[in-house]
């Protein structure tokens, strides 16, 4: 008969369980810790200016960025461009939003990648009155393979990539293009906001791209490397993108590798958070999962494609980036593996070291600090969002809730991406999530 009893007296006695538990404990504490600090630098160096002056950004009174240059003494042509697959629902408020901008030198591209419901019909009065450029693909190819096709038909300068669903601020121009004035500055990504709030889930995602999302962009940028430009709104100048070779249409998110192959190439990733879009997200577990799923694996790729190049010593202002992804990746595993061997555990009679079913000093400690770092996320994004400290309340469940889920989708999503060469896979077809309310 097996002797549970001692095979989890044996487990927890051993060194190496007792180094997990204590990375286990100590890294989000740590973690949550250092975003929080970097991003007060960068509101401090960035964003108190224009907190100051409500945020707004007028021809009269422009707003400096990172650059120091102000908005109107530059303004290059830019190319608004989206790519649409089955978007006949929202892409109309899409366009209007586009039309709305306020900027003296831009075009609007829209590339319909063989959608099948109504979304080339939506488009193209718009395009025949001449106020939209449209490319019409027959056959559905993906995103990243929508985007090249149409990348040199277009004639921007800076490209403003944004999706089809999201609709952008009419002063978002106005707050990225000024950062190009820097011949370094390869990139900009924007600050989605999440639009549909009407479930508990999304509002945990409105808390999410606040407090983790919007903190670690900045805190990224305070030691001057990002885990990846959005892919609901960045802007991208068109050399730069060559330079990557455009996107790589094999990859599960092409987003996190066009941002990690632009930083091995030592060009500049710019965080605005004035840079707006108001965006879809998925509203149900199921839909969230699939999202999930999906990031979790193309950052595995993205580690298996590029970590060894990041590791190189002409890359080490990466190192930062690359350890954090890697460490959030243990994490994630040590929470799965913890929590089943000490459900196991508990159900042999044998109390695990370091567990409680009832949350003790460490576990509250944990709990704490998470709260206090999604309390400094809606104070910082309060000014773009007024409404973001509502929800505020829910936030409670956010470590019970998306820790767990994440946790889990890490678990399971990671092995894939990691061992399988997305090198000559097929492109990556649309999986767009249409649990959005």
């Amino acid at each position: 008969m097996i002797d549970f009893l001692s095979i989890m007296e044996a487990i927890q006695r051993n060194p190496l369980y007792l180094v997990g538990l204590v990375f286990f404990a100590w890294y989000p504490i740590y973690s949550s810790a250092l975003w929080v600090f970097t991003s007060i630098v960068f509101f401090a160096r960035h964003e108190r200016r224009a907190a100051a002056l409500g945020h707004k950004i007028t021809k009269a009174k422009p707003l400096p960025t990172e650059s120091g240059a102000e908005p109107d003494e530059f303004t290059p042509r830019v190319t608004v461009l989206m790519s649409a697959y089955n978007e006949a629902e929202h892409i109309e408020r899409t366009i209007k939003g586009c039309l709305d901008i306020d900027y003296p030198d831009y075009e609007i591209v829209i590339v319909n990648d063989g959608s099948k419901d109504d979304t080339l019909k939506k488009i193209k009065p718009h395009a025949d009155a001449g106020r939209v450029r449209l490319i019409n693909k027959p056959v559905n190819e993906g995103k990243a393979m929508a985007l090249n096709d149409a990348i040199p038909l277009t004639n921007g300068e800076v490209i403003l990539i944004i999706d089809a669903d999201a609709v952008p601020d009419r002063n978002i121009l106005r707050a990225i293009v000024p950062h190009f004035r820097a011949s370094r500055v390869g990139a900009v990504t924007g600050n989605p906001r999440v639009k549909n709030r009407r479930s508990l889930l999304s509002k945990l995602q409105a808390i999410e791209f606040a407090s983790i999302v919007s903190l670690q962009r900045r805190g990224a940028r305070v030691w001057g490397k990002m885990l990846t430009m959005s892919g609901v709104v960045g802007a991208f100048h068109r050399h730069a993108l060559y330079d990557a070779e455009l996107f790589s249409p094999q990859m599960a998110t092409e987003d996190i590798d066009l941002t990690w192959k632009l930083q091995l190439k030592h060009y500049d990733i710019r965080y605005e958070p004035r840079a707006i879009v108001w965006m879809r997200v998925p509203v149900s577990v199921r839909g969230l999962w699939r999202q999930r799923t999906r990031w979790a694996r193309g950052l595995a790729q993205v580690l298996r494609r590029h970590g060894r190049e990041a590791f190189k010593w002409h890359s080490r202002r990466l190192w930062p980036v690359l350890i954090e992804s890697l460490l959030s990746i243990v994490w994630a595993y040590c929470f799965v593996i913890f929590t089943a061997l000490w459900a196991v555990s508990y159900a042999v009679g044998y109390p695990p070291i370091g567990a409680s079913p009832i949350p003790n000093y460490w576990g509250m400690l944990i709990g704490t600090m998470c709260l206090f770092q999604l309390l400094v996320g809606v104070l910082l994004d309060r000014l773009y969002d007024r409404r973001l400290p509502w929800y505020y309340v829910v936030a409670v469940v956010y470590p019970i809730i998306y820790w767990m889920l994440m946790a889990v989708v890490t678990f399971f999503s990671t092995p894939g991406g990691l061992m399988r060469s997305a090198k000559g896979a097929a492109p990556v077809r649309w999986k767009p999530v249409r649990e959005t309310g």
